[in-house]
């Protein structure tokens, strides 16, 4: 029988049930009203609403929020003889060439053409793509745009393009901006860093009379974040690269915090990897360029202390980050009784607050394994 630290890195362990019903469909309104659980300690938990938040942290913390925005990257078009396409963009790899996932796949072979209608009638542009390879790493395609007119494909995207929603969310009813945090200035990701969309305006005013400081990073986050995990010994699974920058000014913000005696909380599992991926080398510093950190039990944690997250699909790679900071069985009774007091799941769902007293350290058990 496997010990409980060799079971951390099996993804068979990661496996949950959660009833259809408690998968968000449409975002809270407002944001703040979602539910809150908080983990105190190492062994208690309390339930509260989003908008206690001020109450919950301590003046001198720092809260790090990731502003990327989500493109319009779901387009649909069809192939000259007819047949439909849908084409999710991940990431511009040069002007106007973008790596994409594309379905039907096995119709879009490289040479293969993809005409692109607007979403209103007025748009006098054309666009067009032509496939010119495949990617074996995302089971992707690479796709070359022809934009008529002195365009580039950012340029029209909002023309062409819808915001993609994740498929387990079926209601079409929620407004675009809902998928956006109210902060998102920064135009690049495929997919909404969902923790930060229980943040109003107003609240984040009442965090900062508070003294509870807000620090930007960016990830723009794609394939990396949300590809499954297909390898039964986690520790083989390989993430995508995803674009990252943690600036100067947010490192120094993070140092003033940990010298005052402050605490970092991390606002969504993509900031956690951004100032991760930053202090790779022991202390953080200043980062631009694509991080493919996967962190999973053991990990070995150098600024992040606590963080604010939603509650995740079971086997993903979010879960594991989780585990990580208060251990996978703990993690685990913890969505339980989530689902026991009707907790709302993923994308639209309720959030977990991790205070730094909850965090553990398993790299002693798990080290060998790293």
């Amino acid at each position: 029988m496997l010990d409980r630290v060799d079971a951390d890195f099996l993804l068979s362990a990661y496996d949950y049930e959660l009833p259809k019903e408690q998968i968000a469909q449409t975002a809270a309104i407002p944001r703040d009203s979602a539910q809150l659980l908080v983990v105190d300690d190492q062994t208690q938990h309390s339930h509260h609403i989003f908008r206690e938040l001020p109450d919950l942290l301590k003046s001198g913390d720092l809260l790090v929020l990731n502003n990327t925005r989500v493109l319009p990257a779901r387009l649909y078009g069809q192939k000259p003889g007819g047949t439909e396409v849908e084409v999710l963009l991940l990431e511009e790899q040069q002007k106007d060439q973008w790596l994409a996932l594309v379905k039907p796949g096995r119709r879009l072979k490289p040479g293969s053409k993809i005409l692109f209608t607007p979403l209103r009638s007025d748009c006098s542009i054309s666009l067009s793509a032509i496939v010119i390879a495949s990617d074996e790493a995302t089971r992707g395609r690479i796709i070359e745009f022809e934009i008529s007119g002195n365009h580039s494909l950012l340029d029209v995207l909002d023309q062409f393009g819808q915001l993609p929603l994740p498929p387990y969310i079926t209601d079409r009813d929620s407004q675009p901006e809902q998928y956006q945090t109210v902060y998102a200035d920064r135009l690049g990701a495929v997919a909404a860093p969902t923790a930060g969309l229980h943040f109003t305006p107003e609240l984040l005013d009442r965090l900062q009379q508070k003294g509870i400081d807000q620090a930007f990073v960016t990830l723009h986050v794609g394939v990396g974040t949300f590809r499954p995990v297909e390898t039964e010994d986690i520790t083989h699974h390989q993430m995508h690269g995803e674009w990252v920058e943690v600036s100067p000014e947010a490192v120094e913000q993070i140092r003033q915090t940990k010298n005052r005696g402050g605490r970092v909380i991390a606002v969504g599992t993509t900031s956690v990897r951004s100032l991760e991926a930053a202090a790779q080398t022991g202390e953080i510093q200043p980062y631009y360029g694509k991080t493919s950190l996967f962190i999973y039990p053991g990990y070995r944690w150098r600024v992040v202390e606590g963080l604010i997250t939603n509650f995740h699909l079971p086997k993903s790679s979010l879960l594991m980050l989780v585990s990580a900071l208060i251990g996978r069985e703990r993690l685990l009774k913890l969505y339980q009784d989530a689902i026991e007091q009707h907790y709302r799941f993923y994308s639209f769902g309720d959030a977990m607050l991790i205070l730094p007293e909850a965090k553990i350290d398993l790299t002693r058990e798990c080290g060998d394994r790293l």
